[in-house]
């Protein structure tokens, strides 16, 4: 279960459109404009991921070498995206929204947003710690999924704030893109070991 935490962890705070449109929120329209956003994500990650447990994960469950097929599909997007973060450069990937975007917003976001998809195969056909009782395993996860997802948001909201606020060296906008791209990797790493 640690690795599971740990794992969620990751693949939470680094970029994707979810937290990337909430911080550019933040940072356009500070921190309570964001908050209705994060709301409809919420709502919209949590029915994501009834719509992968119900359908993806079962299936892959079902048939391990599909489970592993996906898993693999997840681990190779999500070096993908650390190599496409390592190689922006000096810019940071928030692009703020011409308007603050709510509830509404958030909620449809998640359902376009590739990156949910494919951390919720890797996180619930991943990181088996319950194989007599998947169904606990399941809610637990959820469980620690939301634990964890919230108040990460509320850091990328607040974040995007503040960065509003400042101006950034170019070597700190290299400092944070090398940031998100090890946390990638390291779930990658994580990922791979847990089947390993």
């Amino acid at each position: 279960m640690f690795e599971y935490a740990v794992a969620v962890f990751f693949l939470l705070i680094t970029p994707g459109p979810g937290v990337l449109t909430t911080a550019g929120i933040g940072s356009a329209f500070g921190f309570r404009a964001g908050l209705g956003f994060v709301a409809g994500l919420m709502l919209g990650g949590f029915i994501n991921m009834m719509l992968v447990v119900s359908g993806v994960a079962a299936l892959a469950l079902a048939i391990p070498v599909l489970r592993t097929i996906l898993l693999f599909a997840s681990v190779a997007y999500l070096m993908f995206l650390a190599w496409r973060i390592a190689s922006a450069g000096s810019r940071v990937g928030f692009s703020p929204a011409a308007s603050p975007l709510g509830f509404r917003n958030g909620l449809t976001l998640q359902f376009i947003n590739p990156k949910a998809y494919v951390v919720g195969t890797a996180l619930f056909s991943g990181f088996a710690f319950l194989p007599e009782a998947p169904v606990w395993e399941v809610v637990l996860k959820i469980i620690v999924f939301n634990l964890i997802w919230l108040p990460v948001h509320m850091i990328w909201l607040s974040a995007g704030a503040k960065l509003g606020s400042l101006n950034l060296s170019e070597r700190s906008h290299r400092t944070i893109n090398a940031a998100m791209a090890f946390s990638l990797l390291v779930v990658a790493l994580i990922a791979l070991a847990s089947v390993l």
